[in-house]
């Protein structure tokens, strides 16, 4: 009995060893070594000062910047409290939020189609990417308050849409934190 007490003690400790300790220190090691920016959360840095990330979205409000999905992630955007609303298609707050958001999209670009992105959030609420089609949207809006041709702001879209991964997986999409940074370096928000 004491033999077999002693070995599950050393069984227990080494194990913990293994896995709670050396398992994680050489995961860590090796994903900082082949993939540091990953591995560090997509980092974006602007004059040595860190604005954001290219996979966690974040309010933009002004006319002359591009929207993100709206976000349930706590008062919004906040990584702490990812997560879907658990709201279903025919409940009330939803639908008044998305008949509100849809009648501020309106009133913005008259006539045009709304991508359904710009009035529903994702499962996570922190999704950084937007529709070439919610981009597109937001061009006259975007190009109105910069006072740039919608020509030019077009062309930044089309710069920043990126394709399916590996051709296949996923939807094409355009991230908003990289498309505004670029709007910012070329012009001043107005």
């Amino acid at each position: 009995m004491k033999k077999n007490l002693i070995i599950s003690l050393w069984f227990t400790l080494v194990t913990t060893v293994i896995f709670g300790v050396l398992y994680p220190l050489v995961v860590t090691g090796l994903s900082q070594a082949l993939f540091h920016d990953r591995a560090n959360g997509q980092l974006i840095e602007r004059n040595g000062k860190v604005v954001g990330s290219r996979i966690i979205g974040q309010a933009f409000t002004g006319p002359g910047y591009f929207h993100p999905r709206p976000s349930n992630a706590g008062t919004g955007y906040d990584p702490t409290s990812s997560g879907g609303s658990y709201l279903g298609p025919t409940n009330k707050t939803l639908t008044e939020r998305v008949k509100g958001d849809v009648q501020k999209l309106q009133t913005e670009n008259p006539g045009a189609p709304i991508p359904v992105d710009l009035v529903t959030s994702s499962g996570s609420g922190l999704d950084s990417d937007i529709s070439p089609a919610a981009a597109e949207f937001q061009i006259p809006r975007v190009s109105r308050s910069r006072r740039l041709k919608q020509e030019d702001v077009q062309a930044l879209v089309q710069k920043h849409t990126m394709g399916r991964d590996l051709g296949f997986l996923g939807e094409t999409r355009v991230n908003v934190l990289e498309l505004n940074l670029e709007l910012d370096s070329l012009t001043a928000v107005r």
